[in-house]
């Protein structure tokens, strides 16, 4: 099978890339950016050039679509609009003028809102940012491209936030601060988020590759989602350091943050810390997962072995240090 993925030079798209290829899969990556595992495989494109995207489909049997802008920070911030929905529709126009009957695509939880709890595939979405409605706009499109034609399938994966190695996110930047030491723990810690491993997520998506025509849309985390407390004991433990015993009451970090939101407006600074991020890091966030159960999904590793795998290798720490 001939799969061309989108976004294949990135974090989650390096590693799909190796996997499918073990599974004997030919593979092409479409991206912008330049791929430095991969360089033979690729060819540079952006999802907004439907002409250059057309003729790299040619001869596709399935597409994986990863593009997308998603940083909080990305200026000017039409480019979600250009990037996720335009290169969206480009990316369809592509698979019609190539007969391509399979497309899986990776959304975002980021649709169903900032604060989300055990959020089903069926609920109401709710997203309140660029990105998430982007997203959103995107799955629409597609959704419109699958009703067209009975033999189309499409899957719609909405994964919550990914970590594992080579990566520099949410997980990576709380570890990144506990290692420094210049983590403080605000709230009790007790609030639940949903996250999950980059070999977990990868090696569903391979499943997917194969199926029947239709719509399928699936969220994707590790079970079961720890407290924060949890999470960040285990970060802990792996550095081997002792927990840090300051704790600041949800309610002081809050006002903290208003303080440093109003430095942000009056003043050409930016900072890590605001209201927004006090808020999320401190609420609920997790997602349903029971549909995954149909597909029989054997995760690579536990979420506590995977978050220690990651630990041991973004900051070169030896299993028995």
């Amino acid at each position: 099978m001939k799969i061309l993925i989108t976004g294949g030079s990135g974090f989650i798209g390096t590693r799909l890339v190796k996997g499918l290829l073990l599974q004997g899969a030919e593979v092409v990556i479409y991206d912008k950016k330049e791929s430095s595992a991969f360089p033979d495989l690729a060819i540079k494109g952006d999802v907004r050039d439907i002409d250059t995207l057309q003729r790299a489909c040619a001869g596709m049997d399935a597409l994986i679509h990863l593009a997308a802008e998603h940083k909080d920070d990305v200026r000017p911030r039409s480019l979600y609009w250009e990037v996720n929905v335009t290169g969206t529709q480009n990316l369809i126009e592509a698979a019609r003028e190539n007969g391509i009957h399979n497309i899986i695509f990776t959304s975002s939880v980021a649709v169903y809102g900032l604060q989300i709890n055990n959020a089903r595939e069926d609920d109401d979405v709710r997203p309140v940012n660029d990105y998430g409605k982007s997203k959103y706009a995107a799955e629409n499109l597609l959704v419109d491209w699958a009703d067209s034609d009975k033999a189309h399938q499409l899957t719609i994966v909405r994964p919550t936030v990914v970590f594992g190695e080579n990566n520099r996110g949410n997980v990576f930047n709380l570890a990144r601060q506990i290692q420094s030491g210049k983590f403080v723990m605000v709230g009790r810690g007790q609030n639940r988020k949903s996250i999950a491993y980059v070999g977990n997520l990868v090696s569903f998506l391979q499943t997917l590759i194969e199926g029947p025509p239709g719509i399928r849309i699936l969220n994707y985390a590790d079970k079961p989602d720890l407290p924060m407390c949890e999470l960040i004991a285990l970060i802990y433990k792996t550095m081997g350091k002792k927990i840090s015993p300051i704790t600041i009451p949800f309610v002081v970090g809050m006002m903290g943050g208003y303080f440093t939101d109003l430095l942000h407006k009056i003043l050409p600074i930016q900072t890590s810390i605001s209201s927004i991020r006090i808020k999320k890091f401190c609420s609920n966030s997790t997602i349903n997962t029971d549909r995954l159960r149909e597909y029989g999904v054997v995760p690579e590793l536990t979420l506590p072995e995977a978050v220690k795998t990651t630990i041991l290798h973004e900051f070169q720490i030896s299993p028995n240090d």
